[in-house]
């Protein structure tokens, strides 16, 4: 009998996953653009291990304005992508935190800052 139950529970949630309407959202960009999209996050992750002095502070910036201008786009347009409101969720905290790191090894921590200066002269 338990037999019975989940294999009717297995192919009832198979068949709201495997779906026309959910293939066919799986062939558009809505879906395949943020997808791609998430190496950037996913490297700015991997990053957050590594040493501050490798941090573009430039670069830094630009992603943390690109994903804050993107989080708006993915819910102006229509359908809301919330895939992609998600991969910049994830792309913003983390590009905050390597800014955080790359500000505090520069400017905030008083033995990196000194050298830093002294090696910009």
């Amino acid at each position: 009998m338990s037999q019975q139950v989940n294999r009717a529970a297995t192919q009832s949630i198979t068949q709201k996953i495997f779906n026309k309407e959910t293939l066919k959202y799986v062939m558009t960009t809505h879906f395949w653009g943020p997808v791609s999209n998430f190496g950037i996050p996913l490297a700015a992750i991997y990053d957050l291990q590594k040493d501050p002095e490798l941090i573009s502070g430039p670069m830094t910036g630009a992603l943390v304005l690109y994903s804050g201008v993107f989080l708006r786009y993915a819910l102006a347009v229509t359908p809301k992508n919330y895939l992609l409101f998600g991969c910049h969720v994830v792309n913003l905290s983390a590009q905050l935190g390597q800014g955080f790191r790359y500000l505090n090894y520069n400017y905030f921590d008083s033995k990196n800052a000194a050298t830093s200066t002294e090696e910009k002269k």
